[in-house]
């Protein structure tokens, strides 16, 4: 388990272009220092969020969280604009400010908010021993998983594409890839999917999508594959190297991960979901983090409640 961090209680999206470290590691950029990115006068801000008082819900994992004062949710800490960690510690991203808006509704500001990086592959472990609350960082939503934790959302839907070198002509989308070598992380789905024998792909299985990344700048993959939502991350970090095909072959609905069990919880988050997207504050966070990569606003899908 990695030492807690605290969110920051004003993410900004400017600490990404001008903190990122060289070739992954822990602060999980890929590459030489990105061009571009945010911080202009005309930036989109990041709304606040008013924190309820006197939260009452029958839920042993927000109790719990009451008594020890803070609130654990696991994260990714290398997706630009989704769920970022700067050199400094910082989170920023349109994931970090979902489980801020969460957070708020359940009674926690900014500053009793707990962030801990947990990778794809251990998501379900985390939660089922409780080493987080809730888990927010592209986690989709399918059966399989809801036999093992629960989910409220969707609160945004991505699909699977590839990133690629600004110069490669040869991949045009998954029915181009046979033979050639795409990577993406352990436990993701769009792993799972071009794994199958229709696309004929070679494939690596990496901790991190910043080390994917990384090897595709250096020419050791031939693609990268993961969600359109964090591929475009990328290629706005580097849009003189980097480029995402933009032939999206599945569909992955992000929820909120937690205890099975736990309904009551689930609900509450649900609940607050939808608040915030009725609001406003959905398309303010989404527009001041995510909709800086160049991803177009779209209307949040509906929520499945169960």
């Amino acid at each position: 388990m990695k030492v807690r961090k605290s969110a920051a209680a004003a993410a900004v999206i400017a600490a990404l272009a001008l903190t990122a470290t060289a070739c992954g590691g822990d602060s999980g950029t890929a590459g030489d220092k990105p061009k571009g990115g945010a911080g202009g006068k005309d930036q989109p801000k990041l709304p606040t969020y008013t924190v309820a008082k006197d939260v009452k819900i029958d839920s042993p994992t927000l109790k719990k969280a009451q008594k020890d004062g803070e609130i654990v949710f696991g994260a990714k800490n290398d997706q630009p604009f989704l769920g970022f960690e700067d050199t400094d510690g910082k989170r920023s991203g349109f994931d970090i400010e979902i489980a801020k808006m969460v957070a708020a509704d359940l009674g926690f500001p900014a500053n009793k908010v707990k962030f801990e990086t947990i990778d794809s592959n251990v998501r379900e472990t985390a939660i089922s021993k409780g080493q987080v609350d809730l888990y927010v960082g592209t986690y989709t939503i399918n059966d399989e998983r809801k036999k093992q934790v629960g989910f409220a959302g969707p609160y945004f839907m991505a699909g699977a594409d590839l990133l690629v070198r600004k110069d490669d002509k040869a991949i045009t989308g998954p029915k181009s890839v046979k033979g050639k070598t795409v990577c993406s992380i352990k436990g993701s789905t769009p792993l799972q999917e071009i794994k199958k024998s229709k696309y004929g792909a070679k494939t690596v299985e990496l901790s991190k999508y910043s080390e994917c990344v990384q090897q595709l700048l250096n020419k050791e993959v031939d693609a990268v594959t993961t969600d359109d939502a964090i591929l475009k991350g990328y290629a706005a970090q580097r849009p003189e190297k980097l480029k995402v095909v933009g032939d999206p072959f599945t569909k992955e609905p992000y929820g909120v991960g937690m205890n099975k069990d736990d309904k009551a919880l689930r609900d509450a988050v649900a609940d607050a979901l939808e608040a915030h997207q009725k609001n406003g504050d959905y398309k303010k966070a989404y527009d001041a983090t995510l909709g800086l990569s160049g991803s177009p606003y779209q209307e949040p899908p509906a929520l499945e409640r169960y």
